[in-house]
C-alpha cells in the first residue's frame, strides 16, 4: 500500500517545494493539495466538517501553482489534487493546465476531483448549484478528449466546442488519472462512468468494516462492467500500523495522511512519525 499525505496549502505554512522534498526524502509516494478559488464572506453553506470553518479554506493556494513547485524540486513524488473542483474551471483551460503539469513532471499527476459544497462559491463562478455533477461528469469527459485526440471535440449539455488544437498532451497516454472523490450513494456510478479510481474519506480507527463493504461493492461492479480493478485511494488516514495494516487487507491502494496548515517546525516532525508508521505497518 502507497502513502502519501494530502495538504491545505497557504500563505502561511510549509511552502509545497519544502513539504515535497521532505516528503520524497521519507519515501512518500505522493503529495496532494486542496483547492478553493476563494471563500464567500456571506458563510450560508453549512462547512460538512462542523460549524466554523478553517482559516486554511480561504488561504489556500492554486493548487497546479503549488504543484508546479512541488515537481521543479522532486524526481520521484506523484502529485495529485485532493480535490479540483473542475465544475468551477474552465474545462479547457483546465486540460491545458493539467497537461502542462503532466507533460513538465513526466507523467506524475493524479487529478482528484469533486463537485464541491459550497453553493454561494459555485455561484459566483456562473455555476448552477444544482448541475455541478453534470458538469463534473462533462468537464472530465471533454478534457479527456482534448488530452487524446490530435483535433478534438466534445458536444454536451454544459460544455461544447468543435475540432480544436491543444498541446502539450499529457506524458501519460490518456491523460492523468482521474480519481473520484466522494462517499455518497451515486459515487460508483461516478466512478465507474469517468473515473479511474475513488477517494473516499478515511476513517481514524481500527472498524473499517464499512468502507471494506464499500471497496467490495465497488470492485464487484466494475467486474461486472468489464473493468479492470479500480485503486483506492483514502482521503484520511491513522498512525496506527495495525490500522494501516488493516487498510491494505479491505484492498485500500493508498492513503493520504491530512497534514496540519503549519509551518516546518510543526510538519516535517509530523511527516517523520507517518513516515515512521508505515515502516513499522509494512514489518
Amino acid at each position: 500500500m502507497d502513502y502519501g499525505v494530502v495538504s491545505f496549502v497557504t500563505d502561511y505554512s510549509i511552502s509545497p517545494a519544502e513539504l515535497a522534498r521532505v516528503a520524497e526524502d521519507l519515501g512518500f509516494e505522493s503529495m496532494f493539495v486542496t483547492e478553493h478559488t476563494h471563500i464567500p464572506a456571506s458563510r450560508e453553506s453549512p462547512w460538512p466538517g462542523g460549524a466554523e470553518l478553517p482559516r486554511e479554506y480561504s488561504h489556500t493556494l492554486d493548487p497546479f501553482v503549488a504543484l508546479a513547485t512541488a515537481a521543479a524540486v522532486t524526481t520521484t513524488l506523484r502529485i495529485g489534487t485532493g480535490v479540483c473542483l473542475v465544475a468551477q474551471h474552465d474545462p479547457i483551460v483546465l486540460a491545458k493546465q493539467v497537461a502542462s503539469l503532466d507533460h513538465l513532471s513526466g507523467g506524475r499527476v493524479l487529478l482528484g476531483v469533486g463537485a464541491g459544497w459550497n453553493r454561494e462559491e459555485m455561484l459566483n463562478h456562473g455555476v448552477d448549484p444544482s448541475t455541478r455533477f453534470g458538469r463534473m461528469r462533462e468537464h472530465v469527459e471533454a478534457m479527456r478528449a482534448i488530452w487524446t485526440q490530435d483535433e478534438a471535440s466534445y458536444a454536451g449539455r454544459h460544455v461544447s466546442f468543435e475540432r480544436i488544437w491543444s498541446w502539450p498532451k499529457p506524458a501519460r497516454p490518456g491523460g492523468p488519472p482521474v480519481l473520484v472523490g466522494g462517499s455518497g450513494p451515486k459515487v460508483f456510478d461516478r466512478v465507474l462512468a469517468y473515473g479511474d479510481g475513488w477517494t473516499p474519506i478515511g476513517r481514524q480507527t481500527g472498524d473499517l468494516s464499512e468502507i471494506g463493504d464499500r471497496i467490495a461493492e465497488l470492485q464487484e461492479r466494475a467486474a461486472a462492467a468489464g473493468r479492470d480493478r479500480i485503486p483506492v485511494t483514502v482521503y484520511g488516514g491513522s498512525t496506527n500500523p495495525d490500522t494501516l495494516g488493516r487498510f491494505s487487507a479491505i484492498g485500500v491502494d493508498r492513503v493520504l495522511h491530512l497534514l496540519p496548515s503549519a509551518g516546518a517546525d510543526d510538519v516535517v516532525p509530523l511527516l517523520q512519525q507517518i513516515a515512521a508508521a508505515h515502516d513499522a505497518a509494512a514489518g
